[in-house]
């Protein structure tokens, strides 16, 4: 059975994520095979698996750290906000329920069972598993039914790093503080701590080092300092979502939905030199001079229907289109971009029938089956090749199916306006394709950079493993593993 060693956090976006990622690169690169897990996500950034789940994004981007394939096993139960007080559940995968808060904290101790065989399942094909916690263990009023953080790493009986942010102030109280409130027994699994993020000459911290050392008596593993290339690795949480600004270059906008989904279709036209991203956020206008507004994935079409209106972008969007510009809706945007979206039996919420923008002349009716697969394309403009992925409801027709938007299997796949300008797909991760991304670019006059965006992806996480192997006792950590 493969060692392993949970990475959990003070608290939520402290980046153990990348963090895993990084170690993961460099365990693998030593020979060993790593398998990254995590108990619970909460994340409307899925990706699609091997096997036909879904997972945590942040999960997918270890497992390719890994070199290996990502599977429902890494993430088996995954939490997608659909409201404020609720979500869907999804086990191993596949979605199971849609509960609201409290009804989901009675579910927790029955979904350990799938948590501890998913792990169990990891280990029999690993040397190494790499755990990544939720949130942090100073949440001592979720320990009853946690099965996130200390709750699964005394079942599994698994030793803990726990790794702080310093960019954020208040780095000792958080380690120390998290050493005072938790249950003993918990505090005993923690073995280690990291400080992460910090910015100019660490030896300053020395002193609040030593501190952290003495008061917790856990082992320090080292400060790692601010990693300068994480923009260019997907995120999961759109919390960490982030102009990439470049003036004087052209402007494409993305509407910061409230439910904002699969939003790392962005992430290869923020790398791309000619492009300044500008993500238009809540009470924000859509700039005047943009050449290509995106709606992005949503967790509730619906619902984000509603909040684009609040924000006055439907008024923003038909001034953008009547000035000659572009539009592309990709997924829950797509189905906003149509005459109606229909939710009869209530699948995103309360059931019931919404208008749409109206600038593409389709409808969608959401149904309870769920498209979950991975997909080869041809866009139908360029005749480029597309790699993606689909994970949606609902099903989508009208006269502009026509003029779909690319062709999947030899079937019609989205659609467009007849005059050429409004665009919608199904298709996620579509601007990972290089010649299909420079192909889309050019029909806006938008010349594009040279570099495979996997290769960047690639080299990303090289200097990421690189970074932490400078700064962090690697071996003082995999020593801990058990």
């Amino acid at each position: 059975m493969a060692r392993a060693l949970m990475i959990q956090g003070a608290g939520s976006d402290v980046g153990k994520s990348l963090i895993v990622a990084g170690f993961a690169r460099a365990f693998t690169r030593r020979g060993l095979r790593v398998l990254p897990f995590k108990p619970q996500n909460m994340s409307n950034n899925a990706a699609v698996t091997v096997d036909g789940g879904e997972i945590g994004r942040a999960q997918a981007l270890q497992a390719l750290a890994a070199g290996v394939e990502p599977h429902t096993d890494m993430n088996p139960v995954l939490l997608k906000p659909e409201t404020d007080v609720g979500a869907q559940v999804i086990v191993q995968g596949k979605r199971v329920a849609t509960a609201r808060a409290r009804d989901y904290a009675a579910m927790k101790p029955s979904l350990m069972g799938a948590v501890l065989e998913s792990f169990e399942r990891l280990r029999t094909r690993a040397d190494l598993v790499l755990v990544e916690g939720a949130g942090s263990p100073a949440e001592v009023n979720l320990r009853k039914s946690d099965i996130a953080n200390m709750g699964f790493a005394r079942k599994a009986d698994v030793p803990v790093v726990l790794v702080g942010d310093i960019d954020r102030g208040g780095v000792i109280a958080q380690l120390v503080g998290i050493k005072t409130v938790i249950d003993p027994d918990d505090a005993a699994m923690i073995q280690a701590f990291i400080i992460n993020k910090f910015r100019g000459d660490p030896t300053l911290f020395d002193d609040g080092y030593r501190l952290i050392e003495a008061k917790t008596e856990w082992r320090g593993l080292g400060v790692l300092p601010w990693f300068s290339r994480a923009g260019e690795l997907p995120a999961e949480d759109a919390l960490g979502l982030s102009d990439a600004r470049k003036p004087g270059q052209t402007k494409i906008a993305c509407l910061a939905l409230s439910r904002i989904a699969n939003f790392d279709d962005l992430d290869p036209l923020k790398l791309e030199p000619s492009v300044d991203l500008v993500m238009v956020r809540p009470g924000e206008a859509i700039p005047g001079d943009v050449r290509l507004v995106i709606i992005p994935g949503s967790k509730s079409t619906r619902g984000d229907l509603a909040f684009l209106r609040a924000q006055g972008w439907d008024i923003d969007l038909l001034a953008h289109h009547r000035r000659g510009g572009h539009v592309l809706g990709l997924c829950g945007g797509y189905q906003m971009l149509g005459r109606s979206v229909a939710d009869p039996e209530g699948i995103e919420g309360p059931a019931g029938d919404t208008p749409g923008l109206g600038l593409l002349d389709i409808e969608t009716v959401m149904s309870p089956q769920k498209t979950l697969t991975r997909v080869a394309a041809v866009h139908a403009a360029t005749d480029q090749p597309i790699q993606a992925y689909e994970i949606h409801i609902g099903r989508t027709d009208g006269p502009d199916r026509a003029r779909p938007f690319a062709s999947l299997n030899g079937e019609p796949e989205g659609a467009i306006s007849h005059d050429g300008r409004v665009q919608g797909s199904y298709l996620h991760g579509l601007f990972t394709s290089d010649d299909f991304r420079k192909a889309y670019l050019a029909k806006l006059d938008i010349p594009a950079g040279n570099e495979p965006y996997h290769a960047r992806v690639e080299s990303a996480l090289d200097a990421l493993a690189d970074h932490i192997e400078r700064h962090l006792d690697v071996e003082g950590l995999l020593a801990l593993a058990r």
